[in-house]
């Protein structure tokens, strides 16, 4: 294992399951200091994570106990849906671990995306004013996107509002996600990147000029004190 200082963080560069133990002792040792929340990401990885974390046993009792589930970002289809995060979060993860109903946060995708983020939003503001997760799992997209800030999204650039909003990814419908107030809110951020097809973005994202529209995942450079990208060789080769 090598660890990287850059200017959009700390890489540690790890094998995949090097990575989801990194994971796991997090979340572990998150819940041995009392309830918190956890937002995961959507993707390939996460689900692997899901799949891995089970079968290893790796999350604590206490975990599974205390932590609050969510996810940073999901598309606007029922939990049913092979598309939605968290129905991936559901089926892979939360029921083999028998978290309880009153653990687990999707967004509430039966409403208008508008409507669904306003009300995840309100519920946060209830729960936690001043802080969104403890932690926030992300992954990173071969274009550089994060959460669902993608290029060109005019969501970049908004340091203030919401912590959570609707958006319409052209081509790709409508979105909820997590918005650039809510990541400076969160208390540590966690990339999962695997791939040499993300070797490009890493670079960009990392040591690239300074173009945030382009390469959202950019933003995080401004919270590079508390994200960590748990990154495989492939993924990490041009740093």
């Amino acid at each position: 294992m090598s660890s990287l200082l850059t200017s959009a963080g700390t890489v540690r560069v790890l094998t995949r399951e090097e990575s989801f133990a990194d994971l796991a002792a997090r979340i572990n040792a998150l819940a041995s200091h009392g309830p918190a929340s956890v937002g995961l990401s959507g993707g390939s990885t996460p689900k692997a994570f899901y799949a891995w974390a089970v079968q290893t046993k790796a999350l604590s009792a206490t975990a599974i106990e205390c932590i609050d589930w969510h996810v940073s970002d999901e598309r606007c289809v029922p939990l049913s849906s092979d598309d939605s995060n968290f129905g991936h979060a559901i089926r892979g993860l939360l029921d083999a671990l028998g978290v309880a109903p009153a653990r687990r946060f999707p967004w509430p995708v039966e409403l208008a995306p508008a409507v669904a983020a306003q009300a995840y939003e309100a519920a946060w503001a209830q729960r936690s004013p001043a802080k969104a997760f403890d932690l926030c799992v992300l992954g990173l997209g071969d274009d550089s996107h994060i959460a669902s800030l993608w290029p060109k999204c005019p969501l970049i650039g908004q340091k203030t509002g919401p912590r959570f909003t609707a958006t319409e990814w052209p081509g790709r419908g409508w979105r909820l996600t997590i918005t650039e107030a809510g990541l400076a809110q969160c208390v540590a951020i966690v990339v999962l990147v695997s791939g040499k097809a993300k070797a490009p973005a890493m670079l960009a994202i990392t040591c690239g000029d300074y173009d945030p529209k382009s390469h959202p995942g950019q933003l995080l450079r401004a919270h590079a004190h508390k994200v960590t990208w748990l990154a495989d060789p492939d993924a990490a080769a041009s740093l």
